[in-house]
């Protein structure tokens, strides 16, 4: 059975796998890219890092067929490096992650955005598998995505396509970005959006967990917070949906464990703010993979690249 390595680049962590040719990920391990303020550039790390994993598993690079890589920022995919960031990782822009990961390991390498990868994995062998149109999106510090139109990932003409999170919908009056655009859904829609409302009015709700607790309990206050907060995934992503007419939207992130409180809320409100013929149909629900989509979806990105599934 062939396998694969999957990489995972955040801005925070690596996360490496073996991933084998049904999608099953086996040994896996995580290494910070951060740990000394990013004085050692991302990628130099991240090389490392698969060094020491290949070698800890007993692992020769001759024995896998090759490597996937999902990385944060603006991928181009074709050339295989870092076009662009929206935040503060320094030494990654420019990053000629394909060439240096195939000088290394002496294997084919393809690099994509961590957001199309989740949105692969989980067309692969996640909660979309069998699905031809589907919307990805990832709630977090920021907001990422992925879209898969008529059974193929939209790209777009370097790889850049999907950046959802930068889609305005405040731009008149909106939240400057870290982009330097004011307005964009990312700034409404992220996590980190919920978080800066709620500490705004107890600073104890300093994140997704404290939050959702208090609502649990049935906080007031937070409860309405979370409503405003769904309003705002739930436009953005309504307009999508009357652009891309998708089967499923699956929604990603740690906070997509919350069924009651984020997905049920944010699967009403879009099927009642679009057109009726487009929410016939339509699934909205959480995504399956959590921690794994990212190396799962690089190499079947890879897969489809190289082997033509």
């Amino acid at each position: 059975m062939k396998q694969y390595l999957g990489i995972d680049i955040g801005g925070t962590a690596v996360k490496l796998g073996i991933v084998d040719q049904n999608g099953t990920v086996h040994a896996k391990a995580e290494q910070s890219v951060c740990f000394d303020g990013y004085r050692t550039p991302i990628l130099t790390t991240v090389v490392k890092a698969a060094q020491e994993f290949l070698a800890g598993n007993h692992i020769p690079a001759a024995n896998l067929a090759g490597v996937g890589v999902s990385a944060t920022g603006q991928i181009d995919s074709r050339a295989g490096t870092v076009a662009g960031t929206c935040g503060s990782l320094p030494n990654y822009i420019g990053s000629p992650i394909k060439a240096e990961l195939e000088k290394t390991f002496g294997l084919p390498v393809t690099v994509a955005n961590d957001a199309n990868c989740m949105t692969l994995g989980e067309v692969w062998v996640g909660g979309a598998k069998g699905y031809t149109d589907v919307i990805g999106v990832t709630l977090g510090t920021g907001v990422g995505g992925g879209i898969l139109t008529g059974g193929r990932l939209l790209e777009g003409a370097r790889g850049l396509g999907g950046e959802l999170g930068h889609y305005r919908t405040h731009a008149l009056d909106g939240v400057e970005c870290t982009c330097g655009a004011r307005g964009c859904w990312e700034r409404y829609a992220a996590t980190t959006a919920l978080v800066r409302a709620a500490k705004g009015k107890d600073p104890a709700w300093q994140d997704g967990r404290a939050i959702f607790a208090a609502a649990e309990a049935g906080n007031e206050t937070v409860l309405a917070l979370l409503d405003a907060w769904t309003d705002e995934i739930a436009q953005g992503l309504a307009g999508m949906v009357h652009i891309f007419n998708p089967q499923l939207i699956l929604i990603g992130g740690g906070v997509s464990a919350q069924q009651k409180l984020l997905i049920d809320p944010i699967a009403a409100k879009v099927k009642a703010a679009v057109m009726p013929a487009f929410a016939q149909g339509l699934e909205i629900r959480a995504a399956q993979l959590h921690n794994d989509a990212g190396m799962v979806g690089a190499v079947y990105y890879f897969r489809q690249t190289y082997e033509k599934e």
